[in-house]
């Protein structure tokens, strides 16, 4: 147990790192703008470029590297995001930025996808769930503490120091799971053999019922600040305390999510869109006074941690044989409905109004219910049954 918890740990701490390292970009785009001499929206391809590699390399780069040995695996891949930053931080170059982030990108798969399978080898059996979400902390961390970290560093010194920020917490990282982690060989599985067992209509529902159901929770979640901002006139410290509070919660949800996969998943799954529904639409509701909004916005942070376990376990669950694909597969939905969403969400608020959003979403998450329903009346929970 004590093995198990050091490399749970470990993977923690690599997670955050990582999550820093693709989501601190978020909030430090005037300061790339001006570093590299280039239009915001240039600077912005360093967001979209990540998320659209992501999303094509989480297909099958967690597959070619499953047999290799995860500790030397786990550390090489920390170790590139590190030199990558600490490269970007000194260049003046856009395109050697742009380089050190197109990099990065393409491995970040090898990490995040595969973390999720080793937890389901070393864990046992009613742990799986539960060692998932703590995985998923990490990831939830990197948001809410290396967000403001990177911003803080970006604005009060400067944009090479965001990216020392970096390159320091990736080191400590590949430097810890290098001594740490136990030796542990790769996945013996073959490439094709992974594929064709994942290759079935309840995966495929699977991943559709995903995409759409982030899809909808991004129409709303991508425009979160503008909406804060514009509607319910919330500012500065006001604005940050909001987000904070939506980040603790949001932990807390995880946590919680993870407990409650494991003791009534189907239930957990096909319930979420429709109380999810029910917050936005009190947002919608009250989004224009400031305390009932505060407060939706902590529940809405809840649903968020939640959502974590959601998308990971409905769709590695429909595929158990093939963990790697199937890890490799969420991460791709995710980063498609996170872009589909987004999109959806600019152009109703060009054409409607900020308030749209919600409305947006509501459909969209309903409309999710009926694959993610279909998939309980269907087919057998292949882990746990209700």
């Amino acid at each position: 147990m004590k093995k198990y918890n050091q490399i749970i740990l470990l993977m923690v701490l690599g997670t955050f790192g990582i999550l820093s390292t693709e989501l601190g970009i978020i909030g430090i785009l005037p300061q790339i703008a001006q570093h590299f001499n280039v239009s915001i929206d240039q600077a912005g391809l360093f967001v979209s470029i990540f998320a659209i590699i992501i999303a094509i390399t989480s297909i099958f780069i967690p597959l070619l590297v499953s047999n290799i040995n995860r500790r030397w695996l786990f550390s090489s891949v920390l170790l590139v995001f590190a030199v990558t930053s600490l490269i970007s931080g000194f260049t003046t170059n856009f395109y050697i930025g742009l380089l050190c982030r197109i990099i990065p990108a393409i491995i970040y798969p090898a990490y995040c996808s595969l973390t999720f399978a080793v937890v389901e080898q070393i864990a046992p059996p009613d742990e799986v769930q539960m060692g998932i979400s703590k995985v998923l902390m990490g990831i939830s961390a990197g948001s809410i503490i290396g967000v403001p970290i990177t911003t803080f560093f970006a604005t009060t010194i400067g944009y090479t120091a965001s990216m020392i920020w970096f390159a320091f917490i990736n080191l400590i990282s590949a430097i810890a799971t290098m001594i740490f982690f136990p030796d542990m060989k790769g996945t013996v599985m073959t490439h094709s053999s992974q594929i064709k067992s994942a290759k079935t209509n309840i995966f495929y529902m699977s991943c559709l019922g995903i995409v759409i159901l982030v899809t909808g929770v991004c129409i709303s979640y991508s425009y979160m600040s503008e909406f804060l901002q514009s509607v319910t006139q919330i500012y500065d410290t006001t604005l940050t305390l909001t987000l904070f509070l939506f980040g603790i919660a949001s932990l807390v949800g995880t946590w919680t999510g993870g407990k409650l996969l494991t003791k009534s998943p189907n239930k957990t799954v096909v319930i979420y869109p429709v109380l999810f529904s029910i917050i936005l639409l009190m947002l919608y509701m009250y989004g224009y006074v400031t305390m009932p909004t505060i407060i939706l916005m902590m529940l809405w942070g809840a649903f968020d941690g939640v959502l974590n376990n959601i998308m990971q376990y409905w769709v590695v669950s429909a595929a158990p044989q093939a963990p790697e694909f199937a890890n490799g597969m969420y991460f791709s939905m995710l980063n498609i409905g996170i872009t589909i969403g987004t999109s959806i969400g600019g152009a109703l608020i060009m054409n409607y109004g900020t308030m749209s959003i919600f409305i947006g979403s509501i459909i969209v998450l309903l409309f999710s219910d009926i694959f993610l329903y279909m998939r309980v009346k269907i087919y057998e929970n292949p882990l746990v049954n209700d």
